[in-house]
């Protein structure tokens, strides 16, 4: 009777890496739940980038983090949660071994002070209330009347392009027909409605060349096109 051929080396080899790779593989898939179980892995320190007006605090609460909480725990929820508050644009989150987690933040930025009955409130480009108390938070912002969406994009792209420019706005004023004036340091501008920074930003080099003359600018008017009109003391 002839007894059963054994199996070729070469296929046992194939066979057991075979294996190995699948229990890698479902080593892998399980990774995030006995990570998590770690100890070693919990989060203990949150460091916050990018802030400018929002307190660590409000972060920290909106990350609803508790004592059992890994670094290995999805990212996307938590920057979700952080996203969710009304001052934050944009959150990443990474980590870093073995138990912190860095969250870099972009803030919806405040271009104005909505003037009301119960007081000035910081508004963002979008005419979104943002939660900034200003007799607690120094705010040197252009005064509003109203939320007026051509005005506040326009601020916002002052804010990003110009921030020297935008820092001279101390109020924006409407006419009857709808255009605006801009009042910087002791100039007023008059514009359009739907002015763009690139278009204000040309009142620079008008305004510097007539102060080089020895004028001094009393308005400057943009609802030409082509051209700017200046109007001298």
């Amino acid at each position: 009777m002839t007894a059963p051929a054994a199996p070729a080396p070469g296929r046992g080899r194939r066979l057991a890496r075979r294996v190995v790779r699948i229990a890698g593989l479902l080593m892998l898939l399980a990774a995030p739940w006995w990570l998590q179980q770690l100890d070693y892995f919990r989060v203990r320190r949150v460091e916050i980038t990018g802030t400018r007006y929002l307190p660590p605090a409000a972060i920290l609460s909106a990350l609803a983090l508790d004592s059992t909480a890994s670094i290995w725990a999805r990212r996307g929820p938590l920057e979700a949660r952080v996203r969710a508050h009304p001052q934050v644009r944009e959150a990443a989150i990474r980590r870093r071994l073995p138990g912190t987690l860095v969250i870099a933040v972009t803030e919806n930025l405040p271009v104005a002070l909505l003037d009301t009955p119960d007081g000035v409130v910081p508004i963002d480009r979008s005419a979104r209330p943002l939660p900034i108390d200003p007799s607690q938070t120094p705010l040197d912002l252009p005064l509003v009347a109203r939320q007026d969406s051509a005005a506040l994009r326009l601020l916002g792209d002052l804010l990003e392009a110009e921030p020297a420019l935008f820092a001279r706005v101390s109020e924006l004023r409407w006419d009857a027909d709808g255009g605006m004036r801009v009042i910087l340091a002791g100039v007023i501008v008059r514009t359009g409605p739907q002015v763009s920074a690139d278009r204000f930003a040309e009142i620079l080099p008008v305004e510097a060349d007539l102060v080089r003359r020895g004028h001094r600018v009393r308005e400057l008017d943009l609802r030409y096109r082509d051209q700017i009109v200046a109007r001298i003391e």
